[in-house]
């Protein structure tokens, strides 16, 4: 076969610098002023905002000399109208960075924040679309420090967030570099309360994150490594981190599972996605457990493009059974163990609106990434497997 030197042709980018470790939350004051800050806002979501963790860190900065503010009305999947709010307490407050605290919901939602400080343009203009993100004020956009504390989504070390448009009920991916937070505080003693279903959904998240970047077409081997160490973190630790949440040896390699995983599907992510956003966004479905649902049917879909890959990686997880059907098995054992809904009925989806539906995942930008190209009419035919739970 000759060599096409396009084969090999890719951009790269790594994230952030990461403070990793128990008890590293101490470090918080620390690390907002080593980006300038002098009054930062702690956005979040209303769960964490009563919580002990929040008011103590708040207390600790202002003893400090760094006086924090809070903002907290965003909803699990956050809209426009969350990132309006807290952008109006930013600029009131005469805040100067963005403490971005919680699960991706919350990270989300204050790395758009963040972005809007100073800009013009409505949020919408920097949707992950071509390069929209050549629009923003660059130097308009706020120093960030990200507190995970779920193991899911990887926001934290992402430089993009998902925000639902509500007029069109359509989930929007926002773009730009400067989205990265600059310093990430990764304490896994912050995720020990989480419940054991979240515990679950989130770390379903984190394995789809890095199996979709595994499988997704182009270049990019650096990516790939992460991915499948990633789902070898998951595979070995996730099960216990649902069993016993206060397990901190499992909570830390689920938490460097989540930031692997976003850290590798700059490579892409696919189908999986593309049908959970409009479920999402619609449903208000939560994302993990969604992408879980839907998993299964996606992986049947691709499975010509990914076979090959699926028979190294059932290697490298050292699965009781090879190939693609090995990896599958492991895949409905986990949603089993973990009660993921088995079908898009079960997640409450409506058979009517599944040409709706299809358009959305087809038009949704992760939708570029699967394996085997996809329009519509695919997404619809995986879309009636979900909801007849066919495989």
């Amino acid at each position: 076969m000759t060599f096409d030197p396009s084969s090999t042709m890719g951009n790269w980018n790594y994230p952030t610098a990461v403070r990793f470790g128990i008890g590293r939350i101490t470090e918080l004051a620390d690390a907002c002023k080593s980006l300038g800050m002098k009054k930062p806002l702690i956005v979040t979501d209303p769960g964490l905002a009563g919580l002990p963790m929040i008011s103590d860190a708040i207390a600790a900065n202002n003893a400090d000399g760094l006086p924090t503010g809070l903002f907290s009305d965003v909803q699990p999947n956050p809209i426009g109208k969350n990132v309006e709010d807290g952008l109006a307490v930013f600029r009131e407050g005469g805040h100067d960075g963005i403490i971005a605290w919680g699960g991706g919901s919350g990270v989300d939602a204050a790395k758009a924040v963040a972005l809007m400080a100073q800009q013009e343009r409505p949020i919408w203009d920097f949707e992950d679309i071509g390069d929209n993100w050549l629009r923003a004020n660059s130097n308009g956009i706020a120093p960030i420090v990200a507190v995970p504390t779920t193991s899911g989504t990887g926001s934290e070390v992402g430089r993009a967030s998902v925000i639902t448009h509500e007029a069109s009920h359509t989930k929007k991916v926002i773009f730009h570099p400067k989205m990265m937070p600059s310093v990430v505080i990764c304490d896994p003693a912050l995720v020990a309360g989480l419940p054991p279903h979240l515990t679950a959904f989130t770390g379903m998240d984190a394995l789809i994150h890095c199996f979709e970047a595994y499988c997704a077409p182009g270049y990019h081997p650096m990516a790939e490594g992460i991915a499948v160490e990633g789902m070898r973190l998951v595979k070995d630790w996730l099960p216990k981190a649902v069993k016993d949440g206060s397990d901190l040896e499992a909570r830390s390699h689920m938490m460097s599972a989540a930031a692997m995983g976003a850290t590798a599907f700059q490579k892409g992510l696919g189908a999986i996605h593309s049908l959970s956003h409009p479920v999402g966004a619609i449903y208000n479905t939560h994302h993990g457990l969604t992408n879980a649902t839907f998993m299964p049917y996606v992986m049947n879909f691709n499975r010509t493009a990914i076979e090959d890959r699926l028979e190294r990686l059932a290697r490298y997880l050292d699965l009781p059974k090879g190939g693609f059907t090995g990896v599958m098995d492991w895949v409905l054992e986990l949603r089993e163990l973990f009660e993921v809904q088995h079908t898009g009925r079960d997640l409450g989806v409506d058979e009517a609106r599944l040409d709706e539906l299809s358009e959305m995942a087809a038009a949704d930008p992760t939708a570029g990434g699967n394996p085997i190209p996809v329009g519509a009419a695919d997404m619809k035919v995986m879309y009636e497997a979900a909801m007849e739970g066919r495989l």
